[in-house]
């Protein structure tokens, strides 16, 4: 089975911030089971929302130049991706948002079975409704999400207070060890049965 590796994308602005701490939680889990990560901090980044112009469908990649072409690349070439984000008014931050929204769309590369999880951050409420934001992406393009003993979230609003939170620390570790299994479950059922048929797709729109 090759080396299995996880792209996780921090969505925070801070830099080592409570994110930061769920992210560093599950990569010291991930490499106690030989699972490779990169971490790709883009909530410091200057990365604007897609326009809709369609050049992606064209030219394989967003017509913007910027980090989200580069994490297109490293998310092709990785086997899972954890999305992690600080909550603002109960949504992930704007920044993260127009970037996955221009990842997502402009990467045509098959998705199907790399594995997903979302981490989300608060000081106290709207976790869950940021939870369920972040999970659709991959709910929409044939990745499987892991899962953990609860919602993946942990609190903190000073930075480092987060450390403080032991059930969210070990839901990380959790959902870091589940999500190991699944992505090599994944790969080794590849190499027996392959990915599963796909049926070519059939547009419905409300208005024809």
């Amino acid at each position: 089975m090759k080396d299995l590796k996880v792209l996780i994308i921090n969505g925070s602005p801070r830099i080592n911030g409570n994110t930061s701490v769920a992210i560093d939680e599950l990569v010291r889990t991930f490499e106690s089971d030989n699972i490779g990560t990169e971490v790709v901090q883009i909530g410091n980044k200057d990365i604007r929302g897609c326009i809709a112009c369609g050049t992606c469908a064209k030219n394989g990649k967003c017509v913007f130049d910027d980090e989200v072409n580069l994490l297109s690349s490293k998310f092709e070439q990785a086997d899972g991706l954890i999305i992690a984000s600080p909550v603002y008014y109960g949504s992930a931050n704007g920044t993260l948002i127009s970037c996955l929204d221009r990842l997502f769309y402009s990467s045509h590369f098959d998705k199907t079975m790399k594995v997903g999880a979302s981490v989300v951050v608060a000081r106290r409420g709207g976790c869950s409704a940021t939870f369920d934001e972040l999970n659709k992406y991959f709910l929409m393009t044939n990745m499987p999400v892991a899962s953990s003993q609860y919602w993946n979230l942990i609190h903190g609003r000073e930075k480092g207070e987060a450390k403080l939170d032991e059930e969210g620390l070990q839901t990380m570790r959790t959902l870091a060890r589940n999500m190991s299994f699944l992505m090599k479950g994944i790969a080794l059922a590849k190499e027996e049965y392959g990915l599963p048929a796909k049926e070519e797709w059939k547009p419905t729109h409300f208005i024809r």
